[in-house]
């Protein structure tokens, strides 16, 4: 496909989440707005937006395209998912609405101490920051791929436009506007893989049965994988528990997600949005995973050298933009671009919001609506986008796995910490000694990067996969745990 026609979508696209961002600031751009939306947010509307931002494009091409390697075994990480995300609803999310947390990091304060706070505030900073500039990398590859190479634009100003065109829509609005956005971009991404299903399924002249039967019987529909526990990464409780842990993580323990949950009148509306949001989320992943049989299947039958791609994340692509006809390329940018930018505009949302009330102590100041303060909040925003270019072009020198990899890795060595932390808070009654939990932060992912180095590797057979994080949170509440100075204090375990 032309490549002024993907150009000339996007900037369509882009207007219209400017215009969106427009009406939805009009009349209120401070921080209150920028923060929590008011507190007001209705709760279908965040269930529905935060598909998008919990899918990103990385589950857009990435699962799709792993499934060649791995077929549907990435469902039994869903399904830890998705009781993750029961377990934030009915463990977290009323302990965070009962403090009424902006932050939730504000809870390690009141529990440990304050620079328990600090290190998980900074914990989510890098994790986050990192795990976004990931994503977005993966879509300005494939934009750079598809579009900018045609005019031999470089990669640092294709994700920069990115970045400028998120900052201008996220700016004013933040929190208020995001809700919105994601909303119309998780319909974009949705019809998206639907049409895509359509598409490729009329272009091998399938009916809607022949297609639910092709899927079903094809070698890529395997889903359970309980053998070689030991040496396996695909093996279903690696996968199933791996899955629960880092949803609690990256997902209860992230300010991003839960800053949406936040923005809800009340817990009731908060739980309703998680249980609605948990349903679709495991549909639409099945519907991503046919989507990626197809595609092998396609390739097959049309005679596309799979093997002679860069990556396997650009199947998906080059089937949508250059095999099938210009309206199903078309859905498929649109996807792309609802995914990922769903995602990068919630985390700098996000990210900004946990530096002003995490470090900048906009939630202790007389009036946080101050004038001055909005300008400082403003510089923040540009701070984290420009730091976020920087991880960009950084990993794309050293990066030499898969995207969907390189995530779900660093989450584990950056949240492992985190997770230990508040199961410490959660789980037990003892203090910690605060001074040394910054330390603590760091030895556990270097003990766990040693750990799995010099000795798993080398000695065992036993191969870690998404077990990662636990192992790296169980080091953390050990070492937690050995250096604890006794029970906390009543007024510590007040919010326990």
């Amino acid at each position: 496909m032309s490549p002024i026609i993907l150009l000339s979508f996007l900037v369509i696209y882009f207007a219209v989440l400017l215009a969106v961002a427009h009406f939805t600031s009009k009349g209120s751009s401070d921080n209150s707005t920028f923060f929590v939306a008011n507190r007001n947010s209705k709760w279908y509307m965040v269930a529905f937006g935060m598909i998008g931002t919990a899918l990103s494009g990385v589950t857009f091409i990435s699962v799709p395209g792993a499934v060649g390697a791995s077929n549907f075994s990435y469902f039994q990480f869903v399904l830890g998912n998705a009781v993750g995300f029961i377990i934030i609803a009915y463990v977290l999310l009323p302990l965070y609405y009962r403090m009424n947390l902006t932050s939730i990091y504000t809870y390690l304060e009141e529990r440990f101490g304050f620079l328990s706070y600090k290190t998980g505030a900074a914990i989510f900073l890098v994790s986050r920051t990192i795990g976004s500039a990931f994503r977005l990398y993966l879509v300005a590859i494939v934009l750079q791929h598809f579009i900018f190479d045609a005019w031999n634009v470089p990669f640092a100003i294709t994700v920069t436009i990115c970045l400028v065109l998120i900052w201008l829509y996220t700016n004013k609005g933040g929190l208020k506007t995001i809700i919105v956005t994601d909303t119309l971009q998780t319909t974009f991404l949705i019809t998206a893989v639907v049409l895509s299903i359509y598409f490729m399924a009329k272009g091998l002249d399938y009916g809607v049965v022949d297609t639910f039967e092709a899927v079903k019987n094809s070698s890529y529909s395997k889903i359970f994988y309980f053998e070689d526990f030991i040496g396996s990464k695909s093996n279903f409780w690696k996968q199933f528990l791996g899955g629960i842990f880092i949803t609690i993580a990256m997902t209860g323990l992230d300010q991003d997600l839960m800053q949406k949950n936040l923005s809800m009148g009340t817990i009731k509306e908060a739980q309703k949005n998680m249980i609605t949001f948990t349903s679709v989320f495991v549909v639409i992943n099945i519907f991503f995973l046919a989507v990626g049989a197809l595609l092998y299947i396609y390739a097959t039958k049309n005679g596309i050298d799979v093997a002679a791609l860069a990556t396997r994340d650009y199947l998906y692509p080059e089937i949508a933009l250059n095999h099938l006809a210009i309206v199903p390329a078309i859905i498929f940018m649109m996807g792309l671009t609802a995914a990922t930018f769903a995602t990068t505009d919630s985390a700098l949302t996000a990210l900004t919001t946990s530096y002003c009330v995490d470090f900048l102590n906009f939630n202790k100041k007389t009036n946080p609506n101050d004038p001055a303060l909005v300008r400082q909040r403003n510089y923040v925003h540009v701070g984290f986008s420009v730091l976020m270019l920087i991880v960009i072009m950084i990993f794309k020198l050293i990066n030499n796995d898969s995207v969907v990899n390189a995530i779900f890795t660093a989450a584990s060595y950056t949240y492992g910490p985190l997770l230990g932390l508040f199961v410490f808070g959660l789980f037990t009654k003892k203090a910690v000694n605060d001074k040394l939990v910054p330390y603590l932060a760091v030895i556990a992912p270097v003990v766990l990067f040693l750990l799995n180095t010099y000795v798993v590797s080398v000695y065992t057979s036993y191969v870690i996969g998404l077990d990662l994080i636990i192992i790296n949170g169980f080091i953390m509440f050990l070492l937690l745990l050995a250096t604890s100075p006794g029970t906390a204090s009543e007024k510590q375990l007040s919010n326990k």
